[in-house]
């Protein structure tokens, strides 16, 4: 998938998705999360939840879904 974002941000974005790993092994939510507070500067809440770019999002997902460095167990 070609995506019009740098692949410096996709790689970036995806590393930041890891630190919500700790509270839930979800690669979906943790990569959305990781793309909502780059997009909006603050995580969502539940009151307060706003898109994020879909592209932005999928690029994201797909660079953790293939690897990338190791999760720990």
């Amino acid at each position: 998938m070609t995506s019009p974002y740098p692949q410096a941000l996709i790689a970036e974005l995806a590393e930041a998705s890891r630190e919500f790993d700790a509270t839930a092994r979800d690669l979906e939510r943790n990569c959305w999360m990781a793309v909502h507070r780059h997009v909006h500067g603050v995580l969502p809440s539940e009151y307060d939840i706003r898109e994020v770019p879909e592209e932005l999002y999928l690029a994201v997902l797909e660079v953790r879904r293939q690897g990338g460095p190791p999760d720990l167990p």
